[in-house]
């Protein structure tokens, strides 16, 4: 559901808004455009088939490297995420390791760091860009479910800024966005 997200989200981008300038800590690439976010999360993308089947970065090499995006970045990440979800959709050993460049951890925790990772994704390109969106209900909830236990200990780590105080009233969505530190009204 998180890629369904960000790929919805993407899909919204108009290709002119590509050239925008993006918030600084998106990337580690000085002055990034959404066009280079777009770029990250492509070659994001792009590794899933081979972390999925085991790989490791020395066995890959550089086959990601360079342009994946091409003439028409987003149908380039269209089609770079077809692949993914391809992948995804295997039948798949969650308990399996398999190597990402931070270390070696289950296929399970892999999708959980990567789903986590492009739902919040989704809502803040989408946010920046003042797109009309918000996370699915179920995305939501699952990501209550997911990673609502794990937040303090994701945040100790650097993962999650400090979290925004919102009325307890407000929407789940909200709510998740706030006790994440992503909520920005």
């Amino acid at each position: 559901m998180s890629d369904a997200a960000l790929r919805d989200v993407v899909d919204m981008i108009d290709p002119d808004q590509l050239s925008l300038a993006a918030p600084a800590e998106w990337s580690r690439k000085p002055n990034p455009t959404i066009r280079d976010i777009l770029a990250y999360h492509a070659f994001d993308e792009a590794w899933v088939p081979d972390v999925l089947a085991g790989r490791t970065a020395e066995e890959v090499g550089n086959r990601y490297d360079g342009d994946l995006l091409g003439e028409d970045p987003i149908a380039s990440y269209d089609e770079i995420n077809d692949a993914a979800t391809q992948a995804v959709s295997q039948d798949l050993d969650y308990d399996k390791v398999v190597h990402l460049s931070y270390g070696d951890f289950s296929v399970g925790d892999y999708l959980e760091h990567t789903s986590t990772y492009r739902a919040f994704q989704a809502w803040s390109i989408a946010h920046f860009l003042g797109l009309d969106y918000a996370l699915p209900d179920p995305l939501v909830d699952g990501l209550w479910e997911i990673i609502g236990p794990q937040i303090d200990g994701f945040r100790a780590m650097g993962v999650f800024p400090p979290e925004i105080q919102v009325p307890e009233d407000s929407t789940r969505e909200t709510l998740l966005l706030a006790k994440v530190g992503y909520w920005r009204a």
